[in-house]
């Protein structure tokens, strides 16, 4: 959007704590705002926020609009939205006139109380999680109040549009910017999972959370055949890091997982060309979270490596089981287990799948249109 001439302020509510950092931030020219992450760690600035809040022409609405919302969510999250919300619209620069929230829940409240202070519009992005932990009378009224809003998938787009003016919500797929990934591999090992000594190597990228279903993908692999010959590589860090390690050993298949943590992006491309497969088992977590669509699935096959993937969500837009990639319904180790048996046993079939998603990603997933679409709604020219 910048290289579009968008002026940006990027508004943070949390400071960073990835040490890791990608060559694409360098990129980034916007100055950021960070917003006090908790009230009690920059009173001063909340108290001198609600000073100058107070006297805009939009205090007593936003005022309002809040404690209806206090009083169905009596939370101090819900306070503390208020209360950075109170702090940007104090701090904002007059030059910037539209807010736009990149999450639906807890940034698209601050933003629409600081565009209800300030008497401006304001949008946002939907993606997973956002949409899934929010309640359906927050996402109605949000929908109702805000100027459009754009989410990363069709699965999430019916969601929506079930829940208010189906004209607001759009489909606006992250995609792939190819600029920044190399030509897939013209060329993989044809590994069998027969050889010891050059096992089939397989590869998941992901945080460590419950939603990604690393621990059912484990399962699935104590299930193959002994004499079957695989390693895993795990990419990301996360919660369930150190239970997922004592999940491995209790299931006899530690010596055949490697786990990277985080690693940057010209490392997790470097990782993508060097597997033989990819697999992510997603499923809706107890808080009835799930993932979209994730990037990663679309990265991998950006370098032709086979999927297997579960039918869950927005996944089965981008994988056609047999055609792009391998599906199969969620919590089902056995249904996994067979089809990465088949991937490991099979390099004609991870060939074959591998090309057929390479070419269903740069046909139908490149970052370019969903760029066009945002830039023709924040009112930029071609």
């Amino acid at each position: 959007m910048e290289e579009r001439g968008l002026d940006i302020l990027i508004v943070s509510l949390r400071h960073p704590t990835d040490k890791k950092r990608h060559a694409l931030h360098e990129q980034i020219r916007a100055p950021i705002l960070y917003l006090p992450e908790y009230l009690y760690q920059e009173p001063l600035r909340v108290l001198k926020g609600w000073w100058r809040a107070r006297r805009l022409p939009g205090y007593r609405d936003a005022r309002r609009l809040w404690w209806r919302d206090l009083k169905r969510d009596l939370t101090p999250n819900r306070i503390r939205r208020f209360g950075q919300a109170l702090v940007l619209a104090a701090e904002l620069p007059e030059r910037y006139r539209h807010l736009h929230a990149h999450f639906i829940h807890t940034p698209g409240s601050v933003a629409r109380y600081a565009a209800h202070l300030l008497e401006l519009p304001w949008s946002a992005s939907a993606h997973a999680r956002d949409i899934w932990i929010t309640p359906e009378w927050e996402k109605r009224e949000k929908l109702a109040d805000c100027a459009w809003i754009v989410t990363c998938t069709a699965h999430n787009v019916t969601h929506l549009a079930a829940l208010g003016d189906p004209a607001k919500a759009a489909l606006v797929y992250h995609g792939i910017d190819f600029s920044r990934f190399p030509e897939p591999p013209r060329w993989r090992p044809a590994r069998d999972g027969r050889d010891a000594a050059d096992p089939v190597q397989l590869l998941t990228v992901g945080r460590a959370v419950e939603k990604k279903g690393f621990d059912i993908l484990l399962k699935a692999l104590a299930r193959l055949p002994g004499d079957l010959h695989w390693r895993l590589t795990h990419i990301g860090g996360g919660p369930q890091l150190n239970s997922l390690k004592a999940l491995a050993q209790a299931q006899g298949i530690a010596e055949h997982v490697v786990w990277l943590g985080p690693q940057r992006q010209d490392e997790v491309i470097a990782a993508y060309r060097a597997a033989d497969a990819f697999v992510l088992a997603c499923r809706r977590d107890r808080d009835g979270d799930m993932d979209g669509l994730p990037n990663v699935l679309l990265e991998a096959q950006s370098q032709a490596l086979p999927c297997a993937a579960t039918a869950i969500s927005a996944i089965p837009e981008l994988i056609a089981d047999g055609e792009t990639g391998l599906l199969v319904p969620p919590e089902d180790t056995e249904a996994l287990a067979v089809a990465l048996s088949r991937l490991i046993l099979d390099p004609a079939l991870r060939q074959r799948l591998g090309n057929a998603g390479a070419l269903r990603v740069r046909n139908d997933f490149a970052m370019a249109p969903g760029i066009a679409e945002l830039s023709r709604r924040f009112g930029l020219t071609a």
